[in-house]
């Protein structure tokens, strides 16, 4: 059977050690997530079994048919997307290349009619003539709907591009399947869709993900990065953290008691390397010598700390929206929609990609206006805006501390740092360049300002974008016990469930206002979301393959 073999494999960026001498079998029918805080090395370990990204040492055996989900969007912009999907199968798609090179010479020899017959064995092994059928179910599973799946890639927004580049990877039962955030870009039907794909295949596949949801859900194991190693647990996410506290409880205790040990031979010697017990303390020193070679190694797991508080309440009756209407080309985002918040409800927006969750949040900021209705906050309420596009609002050019210290001048700046320093930007973090920040950090930093502005509102659009696991738990962990009002778009089921008092949906009925939490919604409507009539409709017909690339359709006629 297939399977992913690592023999210790090391791999160390500068004065950081990601993993060292790591060795373990990652084995067919099981499913694996890479699990880690930001910067552990999840995306690296999975570049170094795809042979993307070579380790400092060690080797890594993988099975010929592997298959990796892409993260260029742009690399197939004059392709077909059901041609980008088909050429997951690489065996397939060069046998159709050759065939339809062979088929286009004007004249064909005795050796090309041999060989065109070895093709077609080759195409029929692969499944080759139910190719562009199994390609369309993919993209539509995903959510591509089937007026896209002629164009050119270029034609599809980035979002719909990874789409189709997870379809690729998905495309063509590989022996080994290796997944680096597939859920981003996905709706929640896309994700519940590719959780029963992944349920249902039989290689070997290890992926990146952080959504927990999805990690309990399809994972039989869980390989998690720290003390510089890989130690795999058996079961989802939850399954792991409490295997794992009860292991980092006796690693730390062992690192402890082994430090304990070096205190007490280093006192020794003090004690006594200028007497006469000059062979023992020399014996001592040797035990401290090989004590200090087996590195204390720490978790390298850190949780920010994120407590979200209200400076000033709000009025009672916080926002009333009256007969909002917003439509773009595409889609209707709301139609007469009513709604009354009370202080201190917590809103999820939630929908399929593309259905105007963004547009609300900016109109509730009121950055867009309405085609029709209105908008009215209550008094005294204070806006706290996370947008989507996380560095538009980081200005460049500042440090961290800096552009934090600049939204309260006159807070103390020992406060500033003590809480630059909970969002885990310790020490020299907080001199960091703001145009410098990963993801990551830009999201933390945003979290730091709001804590620090103490607003009674909260509108958060995907906050969880670029957050690890620990990060995301926090941020449920916060908006639970915020005592202001809070509006949050986002496609992470579990963070939904954890905080949400009530749900505005997107659904095909309009935008639906649920007055209830999660579970109740999911019980009462039997479906996170459903599709929106005509949102992935459009007027043009669908356009031709582009020329540069051969069509799967016509080789296969």
């Amino acid at each position: 059977m297939a399977s992913i073999q690592v023999q210790e494999v090391t791999k160390v960026y500068g004065l950081k050690k990601l993993f060292i001498d790591v060795t373990v079998n990652f084995s067919s029918g099981r499913r694996y997530g890479i699990t880690g805080p930001n910067g552990a090395g999840k995306s690296t370990f999975l570049k170094i079994l795809s042979g993307e990204l070579e380790a400092d040492s060690g080797s890594v055996h993988r099975p010929k048919r592997t298959s990796v989900l892409k993260q260029d969007q742009f690399g197939y912009e004059a392709w077909r997307v059901l041609d980008v999907v088909i050429s997951g199968n690489a065996n397939l798609w060069e046998a159709l290349e050759e065939k339809q090179t062979l088929i286009s010479k004007p004249e064909h020899s005795d050796a090309d009619g041999v060989r065109l017959g070895e093709i077609e064995c080759v195409i029929s092994e692969e499944n080759g003539y139910s190719a562009e059928a199994d390609a369309g179910e993919l993209l539509s599973g995903l959510g591509i709907p089937e007026a896209d799946h002629e164009k050119c890639m270029s034609e599809l927004p980035g979002g719909r591009k990874m789409r189709v580049l997870l379809a690729q990877a998905l495309f063509g039962n590989p022996d080994a399947l290796l997944l680096d955030e597939p859920t981003n870009n996905l709706d929640i039907d896309s994700i519940r869709w590719l959780e029963r794909f992944l349920q249902a295949y039989r290689g070997v596949l290890l992926t990146v993900s952080h959504d927990r949801h999805f990690l309990n859900e399809i994972c039989t194991h869980i390989a998690d990065i720290d003390y510089e190693t890989i130690i795999t647990y058996t079961g989802g996410y939850d399954d792991m953290v409490g295997a794992k506290g009860e292991v980092r409880n006796k690693i730390e205790q062992e690192n402890a008691d082994r430090q304990k040990k070096i205190e007490q031979l280093q006192d020794f010697v003090a004690r006594f390397g200028a007497g006469t017990r000059a062979s023992q303390v020399q014996s001592r020193k040797k035990q401290i010598h090989r004590l200090t070679l087996n590195d204390l190694k720490r978790s390298n797991i850190e949780r920010p700390w994120i407590q979200f508080q209200v400076k000033r309440p709000s009025s009672k009756q916080t926002l009333i929206i009256e007969g909002l209407t917003k439509r773009w080309p595409e889609v209707t985002v709301c139609e007469r929609f009513r709604a009354v918040i009370t202080k201190g409800e917590k809103i999820a927006i939630i929908g399929k990609s593309g259905v105007g969750k963004t547009t609300l949040c900016k109109m509730l900021m009121e950055e867009l206006k309405p085609d029709a209705g209105h908008i009215d906050w209550g008094t005294q309420t204070s806006l706290g805006y996370l947008a989507q596009d996380h560095r538009d609002g980081i200005k460049d050019g500042m440090t961290v501390t800096e552009w934090l210290h600049s939204f309260e001048p006159n807070a103390n700046l020992q406060e500033v740092r003590g809480l630059l320093g909970r969002m885990l930007f310790k020490g020299e973090e907080g001199m960091k360049p703001t145009e410098a920040l990963s993801g990551g950090e830009a999201v933390r930093l945003i979290f730091s300002k709001l804590m620090l502005t103490k607003d009674n509102v909260l509108i958060l659009d995907e906050p969880t974008n670029h957050l690890d696991l620990e990060s995301i738990i926090a941020l449920g962990d916060g908006l639970t016990k915020y005592e202001g009002t809070a509006f949050v778009a986002t496609h992470d089921r579990d963070l939904v469930a954890t905080f949400a008092t009530r749900i505005f949906a997107f659904t095909d009925e309009g935008l639906v206002d649920w007055q209830g939490n999660y579970d109740d919604y999911l019980e009462r409507h039997g479906s996170d979301e459903t599709p929106r009539s005509g949102n992935n409709s459009g007027s043009n017909p669908p356009k031709k393959r582009n020329s540069q690339r051969p069509s799967a359709i016509s080789m296969t006629d």
